[in-house]
C-alpha cells in the first residue's frame, strides 16, 4: 500500500491546482488549457491530475495521460509520483516539463518503463511579451479551412523530422489530421505559401490566459538558409500577442542552433529549461 501523500485531484481542489499552474504558467500551460476546458473531472478529460500534499496542502501536481507533465515538482514530490506511477504500466508517450523534475522522474521510472526512444535533457524554454524588432513577414497569415490539405503534408514532415516517427503510422494519420484541422478552425495555425506549397508553418498548440505556446515551427527544406524564418516568426508573435495571449512561449532542442538564433532575433528570452523523454 502506498504511504506517500498523493491522491487524485478533482473539482474541490481546483483552486489549489490553479494556484500551482499560475506559479509556473509556462511549464503548466498544457495542463492549464485542459483544466480551463474540462475542469478536473477525469471522465471529461483525457488524463488525471495527481497532487502531492505532505502537509495537507497540495504542493505539486502531475498530469498523467498521453503525456506525463509534472508542475511545481520538488524532489520529494517526484519521488512520490514515481512510486505511484511506476507501479502501473506506462500509458504516456512522453514525459515533458521542467528539466529537473523530468530527469528525476525518468531516473526513477526508467527501470520499469524503459527503454526510452529518445531523451532530450536540455531544451531551452523561451518567452516573449513584446513584438520583435524584426519586421514581420506580411506573407505569413492564418491558414484557411480550405487549405488544410496543403498544410497537412508540411505538418507530417515537421512531426516526423522533430519526433523521429511518422504521425501516419498508427491510424493512417486520421487523428493527427483532425488535430491540424482543429487548429486551423481555431485560428491557431499560420503559414506562408509559395503557390500551393507551404514554405513556413507554425501553430499555437496551447493557449491559456497567461501564455500561448508555439509548436510545429518548420521551414520547407528547399527554403532553408534564406533568412525566411525570423521574419515569419516575428509575424506569428505579433499576431499571437495582439489576438491570443499576453505572452508567447516555446521550447527548442539545445542542438538546434539555427532555430535558437531565430528566436533570439525575435526577442525571446530564457525562462529555464525543459526536458523530454520520448517513448
Amino acid at each position: 500500500m502506498l504511504t506517500v501523500p498523493i491522491r487524485q485531484l478533482g473539482e474541490p481542489e481546483r483552486a489549489a491546482v490553479e494556484r500551482i499552474l499560475d506559479a509556473d504558467p509556462y511549464a503548466g500551460a498544457q495542463i492549464a488549457e485542459r483544466v480551463a476546458a474540462h475542469g478536473l473531472n477525469w471522465w471529461r478529460s483525457d488524463g488525471r491530475i495527481y497532487g502531492y500534499e505532505p502537509r495537507r496542502q497540495v504542493e505539486s501536481i502531475i498530469w498523467s495521460g498521453a503525456h506525463l507533465v509534472p508542475v511545481g515538482a520538488t524532489p520529494p514530490a517526484t519521488a512520490a509520483f514515481a512510486d505511484l506511477l511506476g507501479a502501473e504500466p506506462r500509458i504516456c508517450s512522453s514525459i515533458i516539463g521542467r528539466s529537473e523534475a523530468v530527469l528525476d522522474l525518468w531516473d526513477r521510472l526508467g527501470g520499469n518503463w524503459g527503454p526510452a526512444r529518445d531523451v532530450r535533457p536540455h531544451q531551452p524554454l523561451l518567452v516573449t511579451d513584446r513584438d520583435s524588432a524584426v519586421r514581420p513577414d506580411p506573407a505569413v497569415r492564418l491558414v484557411r479551412a480550405s487549405e488544410v490539405d496543403q498544410l497537412f503534408p508540411a505538418a507530417v514532415a515537421m512531426y516526423t523530422e522533430e519526433v523521429g516517427v511518422s504521425p501516419m503510422q498508427d491510424d493512417g494519420g486520421r487523428g493527427y489530421r483532425r488535430r491540424i484541422a482543429d487548429l486551423v478552425k481555431a485560428k491557431r495555425a499560420y503559414a506562408r505559401f509559395d503557390g500551393d506549397l507551404v514554405v513556413f508553418k507554425a501553430e499555437l498548440a496551447i493557449v491559456t490566459r497567461r501564455t500561448t505556446q508555439v509548436q510545429g515551427v518548420w521551414v520547407h527544406p528547399s527554403y532553408r538558409g534564406r533568412g525566411l524564418a525570423t521574419a515569419a516568426m516575428a509575424a506569428v508573435v505579433a499576431d499571437a500577442l495582439r489576438r491570443v495571449a499576453p505572452t508567447v512561449s516555446l521550447y527548442v532542442n539545445d542542438y538546434n542552433t539555427a532555430a535558437r538564433h531565430v528566436y533570439a532575433n525575435c526577442g525571446f528570452t530564457s525562462a529555464g529549461s525543459f526536458a523530454t523523454v520520448l517513448f
